[in-house]
């Protein structure tokens, strides 16, 4: 699939594996897992650790508009791809990670919690992001008359909704929205050019879920999350809050 024409100023696809166990961090195990991901992506060049002792390695994000990134947190592996050219590109990558990972970190299936993948869309917009985002998704029937009260004022809006999508409620996803304004925004006018986020995640759970192997569990996970953000989330979600930032 091409990447998604819908009009956001940032598109990416994001993987994480979350362990029940702390993934290790000697320095010959993280430099050569991290080696072996910048030969098949030499793009991946600039190495550091944070503050949280998160361990990554990234592109150039401040020069390219697409680059990739990876992480190694205590309890969580993570891939990611911004502005891929298709979502074939950064899939490829995420399942390099699923492949070469296990062995060199030592996740076995038995360790898994959930393995995530998540497709996210943001928006640069100087305005109350809350009342731009009930503006172009509604409240709902039984809220909308609240709006009509005298003087009323949209401060916080970020609907998020989890759905099972099957009946072990083992594969799940989720839908939300993060929003960066505040009351103080809303109340002096005065609003810094920020970004809203729309965020699906399709999560499958292990514990005495499914014995499946990582790779399959996220090819499953991507044919659904396709079929969801083609269908559902691109129509539904970020076609008409884009078309209401453009509006304004």
């Amino acid at each position: 699939m091409n990447r998604p024409i819908c009009d956001a100023d940032d598109f990416y696809i994001n993987m994480s594996l979350n362990t029940e166990m702390e993934l290790p961090t000697s320095r010959d195990t993280v430099l050569h897992y991290f080696e072996q991901m910048r030969k098949a992506f030499p793009d991946l060049q600039n190495f550091f650790t944070r503050e949280s002792g998160e361990l990554v390695l990234e592109g150039n994000k401040e020069e390219e508009e697409s680059y990739r990134w990876l992480s190694i947190e205590p309890k969580r592996l993570r891939s990611g791809q911004v502005n891929p050219e298709s979502t074939e590109d950064a899939y490829r990558q995420h399942e390099l990670v699923l492949e070469i990972a296990p062995h060199l970190l030592t996740i076995s299936v038995l360790d898994c919690e959930a393995l995530d993948l998540m497709y996210g869309f943001d928006f640069n917009y100087e305005g109350n992001h809350d009342e731009i985002v009930a503006e172009a998704l509604g409240l709902g029937q039984g809220l909308e008359g609240v709006l009509e009260s005298p003087g009323a004022r949209v401060i916080n809006y970020e609907p998020s909704v989890t759905l099972a999508l099957d009946e072990s409620f083992r594969l799940q996803c989720r839908t939300s929205v993060e929003t960066r304004t505040n009351a103080y925004q809303v109340r002096t006018g005065d609003f810094p050019e920020d970004q809203i986020s729309v965020y699906f995640t399709i999560r499958q759970y292990w514990g005495a879920g499914p014995d499946q192997a990582y790779l399959d569990a996220f090819r499953r996970l991507r044919e659904v999350g396709e079929e969801l953000v083609q269908t559902k989330i691109i129509p539904r979600i970020v076609q008409p809050l884009a078309q209401a930032i453009a509006s304004r």
